[in-house]
C-alpha cells in the first residue's frame, strides 16, 4: 500500500478522531491562530457548538499588520478600499476613511430577508396600488397570504454556515495580512463564542470579490446595526430569539465596534462563508462515501453476491489508489459472511458473475474517493489562507493589491464533490433498485414484501421514491460554475460562484443522505428476509428428506439411487423456490412440488417397469410434500417475525449496521397487517415488536417513510455515522492481513 495520506480512509479516521476530541466531555477550545483549522474543528464549533479562543500568539501578527498600514497611509499612499472608492469606482479618492467603510458595509446589506424573519415590513401599510385598490386591501394581502416555504429557512442561512464563517473569517484575519486591529478579530469570536449569529441572507453572492453581501451582516452585527437581527438566545427549549444587534450586543455586554480604516473591506472582502459552507460539504460527502461502501457491501449480501469481486488480486493489477482502498474496505466488510456466495454455489443457470452495481463497486467508487481528497485539501487550505484585498506585506511594509479573494478554489473542490455526490447516488439507486426487483434480487420477494405478493407491495413507494432523489441528483451534479456573469460595472468580469456551487452541494448531500437512508432501510429488510428464508430452508430439510425417504425407499433396489435423488430433489427445490417469488405461497409451493414431480420422473425414466409403483407413490409424496412445505413456509415466517434476527449470517459491517438501525433506531423488520393467506396463522404484526393495534386502518403511525426518516435523521445529526466509522476502522486494520 502507498503511504496512508494518498487514502480517504485514512484521511476520514484522523479527521474523526479529532472531531470526537474536540465534542466530549473534556473537550478544548478550538485556537483561532490562523493556521491550524481543518474540517473536524470547523464541524466541532459550527455544528456542534465547541467553543473558540483567539489565540494570544497572533494578537502581536494583527497588531502589526494594523501598524502597517497605518504607516503607509501616514505617509499618503493611495492603498485601494481604504481612501479610494470599491471596485470599478477605485477611482474615485476620500478623505474620511471610517465613513468610507460605513459606507461600503451598509449599502452591501442589500440581501433578501424575508418579513418575518426581519420582524415585519413596516412599509406595507404605506403603499398604495393605483385608484383601484385601498391600503386596506394591500394589508390583507400582506397579513394573510399562505407563503409557498418558511420564509426564515428560504432566504436565510443555517447558523451552522454563519458560525463556520465567523470561525473562518476570524482565522484569516488572525493570520495578520490584514490591516485590521486585534480588537476586530476578538469581536468576531465573541460573537461565535455567545452564539450570537446574524441572520444572513442566502443568495447575493457571486463569490467573486469574497461574500461580500453575506459578510457585510456580520459586519452590520459586529457594528451594532438595528437594521441587523441576530440569533440570540440558548438553543434548549426554544430558547433562540431574534433581536436586532445593538439589543443582542447590549445583551451580551458586547461594545459595538467603530470601523476603522480598511476593516469593513477585511471583513467582507473574502471567501469565509463559501469556505465555510464548504467545510460542512466536506464533512458530510465524506461521510456519505464511507456509508456508500458499507451500504454495498450490504448490498453484496442482500443480493447473495461474491466476495470476489473485491479480491486483492484486481487492485494489485490496477492500484489506482481510491480503488485499492475501496476494495479494500469492502472485502473486510465482508469477511465472514454466510450470505455472499462463491462460484461453487452457484445454479446452473445462475449469473457467473454479479451484476455491475456491486460487481465494480470500488472501480466506481474509487475516483470518487480520490476526489473528495483532493477537495478536502483545497478547502482545508482555504480556511487557513489570507483571503482579502489589499494585503499588508509587514516584513517590508507593502500594501499590496491582488485577488486572494476570487473563490474559485472551493468551487473547484464543490463541482468536483457534487459530481461525486451523483456518481455515488446512481450507484446506491442501483443496488437498491436489484434488491427490490424479483427480476435481480436472487430469490428475494418482490417490493422485498415479508408478506404475500398479492396483499404488500411493501418497496414499490420507496422505488419511485429513489428514483425521483436520483433524477435530482442528476440535475444538481450540473456545474455552477459556467453561468458565470460579468457584474459590478464591468470590473467583476470572473466570478467563481463559489458559495452558489457549495449551496447546491449541500443540497444535493442532503438528497444523497435521503437515497441513503433509503438503501439501508431496504438493506435491511432483505437481510432480514434472506435470513428467514434460510431458517425456512434450515426447518424444511430434515422434514423433507425423512418424507422423500419414506415414499421411495421401497421403489429403489441400490443403496446410491436414493440419497442422489434426494440430493438432487432438495437443489431443484432451493432452485424453483428462487424463480416462482412472485407467487403467493398457495400457488407458489404447489408449482415448486409440480417441478419436483418432473425432476422424480425423469430420475426414474430409466426403469420403465417401475412405473406401476412409482404413480401412486409419487403422487401421495406431492400431496404431503406440499403440505409439509406449506405448513413450515407459514410457521416459520411468523416465528421468525416474531424475534427477527439476521445477525448469524452477516459480516462485520452489516452486523454492526443492522443491530444500530434494529435496535438502537427501533426501526424493525416490517410486515404489514394484512389478512391471513390461505393455511396460515394469524399474522399478528403490523409492526413487529410493536403492540398490534386492532383497527388497521386507522391506528397505524409508523409509516415506511416514517422509519426510513428515523435513518435519515441519524445520518443528518451524525450519529449514524458511529457505527460506519467502527466499519472503517476495523477495516483498516484488517487490510493489511488480507493481501491490500
Amino acid at each position: 500500500m502507498k503511504d496512508n495520506a494518498d487514502y480517504h480512509s485514512s484521511m476520514v479516521l484522523a479527521e474523526w478522531d479529532k472531531f470526537i476530541r474536540l465534542i466530549g466531555p473534556h473537550a478544548g477550545e478550538v485556537a483561532v491562530d490562523g493556521s491550524s483549522l481543518n474540517v473536524a474543528t470547523i464541524i466541532a464549533v459550527a455544528r456542534y457548538g465547541t467553543r473558540a479562543t483567539l489565540s494570544d500568539k497572533t494578537r502581536h501578527h494583527i497588531e502589526k499588520s494594523a501598524e502597517s498600514l497605518a504607516a503607509s497611509l501616514a505617509q499618503g499612499e493611495c492603498i485601494y478600499g481604504v481612501n479610494t472608492g470599491f471596485g470599478g469606482s477605485a477611482d474615485t479618492r476620500t478623505g474620511d476613511l471610517d465613513h468610507l467603510q460605513r459606507t461600503l458595509i451598509e449599502e452591501l446589506n442589500c440581501g433578501v430577508l424575508a418579513a418575518s424573519a426581519t420582524g415585519g415590513n413596516s412599509h406595507h401599510n404605506q403603499v398604495t396600488n393605483g385608484a383601484n385598490h385601498s391600503p386596506d386591501t394591500v394589508a390583507l394581502l400582506a397579513n394573510t397570504a399562505l407563503l409557498n416555504e418558511d420564509p426564515i429557512a428560504s432566504t436565510s442561512m443555517p447558523e451552522a454556515w454563519v458560525r463556520a464563517a465567523l470561525l473562518i473569517r476570524a482565522n484569516t484575519l488572525a493570520c495578520g495580512y490584514s490591516g485590521v486591529r486585534p480588537v476586530l478579530v476578538s469581536r468576531m469570536v465573541d460573537l461565535l463564542r455567545n452564539g450570537a449569529l446574524p441572520l444572513i441572507p442566502l443568495r447575493g453572492s457571486i463569490s467573486a470579490s469574497g461574500d461580500l453581501s453575506p459578510l457585510s451582516y456580520i459586519a452590520g452585527a459586529l457594528q451594532g446595526k438595528p437594521s441587523i437581527n441576530v440569533w440570540i438566545g440558548e438553543r434548549k427549549n426554544g430558547g433562540r430569539r431574534l433581536v436586532t444587534a445593538d439589543a443582542a450586543l447590549s445583551e451580551l455586554s458586547i461594545s459595538p465596534l467603530k470601523l476603522g480604516p480598511k476593516e469593513g473591506l477585511a471583513i467582507v472582502n473574502g471567501t469565509a462563508i463559501s469556505t465555510g459552507v464548504g467545510a460542512l460539504v466536506m464533512y458530510d460527502a465524506h461521510c456519505l462515501a464511507v456509508l456508500s461502501q458499507v451500504l454495498t457491501a450490504m448490498s453484496v449480501e442482500g443480493l447473495h453476491g461474491t466476495i470476489e469481486s473485491f479480491d486483492p488480486f484486481f487492485a494489485a493489477v490496477r492500484p489506482h489508489p481510491g480503488q485499492v482502498e475501496a476494495s479494500r474496505n469492502i472485502h473486510s466488510f465482508l469477511a465472514g459472511s454466510s450470505l455472499v456466495h462463491s462460484k461453487d454455489d452457484l445454479h446452473e443457470s445462475s449469473l457467473r458473475q454479479d451484476r455491475y452495481s456491486i460487481r465494480t463497486a470500488s472501480q466506481w467508487i474509487g475516483p470518487q474517493l480520490e476526489n473528495l481528497l483532493l477537495a478536502h485539501k483545497q478547502v482545508t487550505i482555504e480556511c487557513n489562507s489570507t483571503t482579502d484585498n489589499p494585503l499588508v506585506d509587514t516584513a517590508s511594509g507593502r500594501v499590496l493589491s491582488g485577488g486572494n479573494f476570487q473563490a474559485m478554489a472551493i468551487t473547484s473542490a464543490m463541482e468536483k464533490t457534487r459530481a461525486s455526490v451523483q456518481i455515488i447516488g446512481r450507484m446506491l439507486f442501483s443496488q437498491c433498485t436489484e434488491m427490490i426487483s424479483p427480476a435481480t434480487n436472487e430469490g428475494l420477494p418482490p417490493n422485498l414484501a415479508a408478506d404475500e405478493p398479492n396483499q404488500s407491495f411493501l418497496m414499490k413507494g420507496v422505488d419511485i421514491m429513489i428514483a425521483s432523489l436520483q433524477s435530482e441528483l442528476g440535475f444538481l451534479a450540473n456545474p455552477v460554475g459556467n453561468h458565470v456573469q460579468t457584474a459590478e460595472m464591468g470590473n467583476q468580469s470572473l466570478n467563481s460562484l463559489a458559495l452558489i456551487s457549495a449551496r447546491y452541494t449541500h443540497v444535493a448531500l442532503d438528497v444523497l443522505s435521503q437515497m441513503a437512508a433509503a438503501h439501508l432501510f431496504a438493506a435491511c429488510q432483505a437481510l432480514d428476509l434472506r435470513a428467514m428464508h434460510i431458517r425456512f430452508l434450515q426447518n424444511l430439510q430434515p422434514a423433507f428428506q425423512t418424507l422423500t425417504f419414506e415414499a421411495f425407499q421401497p421403489i429403489f433396489t441400490t443403496e446410491d439411487e436414493l440419497p442422489r435423488l434426494q440430493a438432487d430433489l432438495w437443489s431443484s427445490l432451493q432452485k424453483e423456490l428462487d424463480h416462482t417469488t412472485k407467487l403467493d405461497s398457495a400457488q407458489r409451493i404447489p408449482r415448486v412440488i409440480q417441478q419436483l414431480q418432473l425432476r422424480i420422473m425423469a430420475f426414474l425414466s430409466s426403469s420403465p417397469e417401475e412405473g406401476t409403483k412409482v404413480m401412486p407413490a409419487l403422487n401421495d409424496w406431492a400431496h404431503r410434500c406440499t403440505a409439509l412445505t406449506l405448513e413450515t413456509f407459514h410457521a416459520n415466517r411468523d416465528q421468525y417475525s416474531a424475534n427477527p434476527d439476521a445477525t448469524q449470517l452477516l459480516g462485520p459491517a452489516s452486523y454492526r449496521m443492522y443491530k444500530f438501525v434494529r435496535d438502537e433506531l427501533k426501526v424493525p423488520f416490517l410486515r404489514m397487517k394484512l389478512p391471513k393467506p390461505p393455511g396460515a396463522e394469524d399474522i399478528a404484526i403490523y409492526s413487529i415488536g410493536r403492540p398490534d393495534p386492532k383497527d388497521s386502518d386507522s391506528t397505524a403511525t409508523e409509516t415506511v417513510g416514517f422509519l426510513i426518516t428515523a435513518i435519515y435523521t441519524s445520518i443528518r445529526t451524525g450519529a449514524l455515522y458511529v457505527p460506519v466509522v467502527d466499519c472503517l476502522r476495523k477495516a483498516q486494520a484488517a487490510g493489511v492481513t488480507n493481501g491490500f
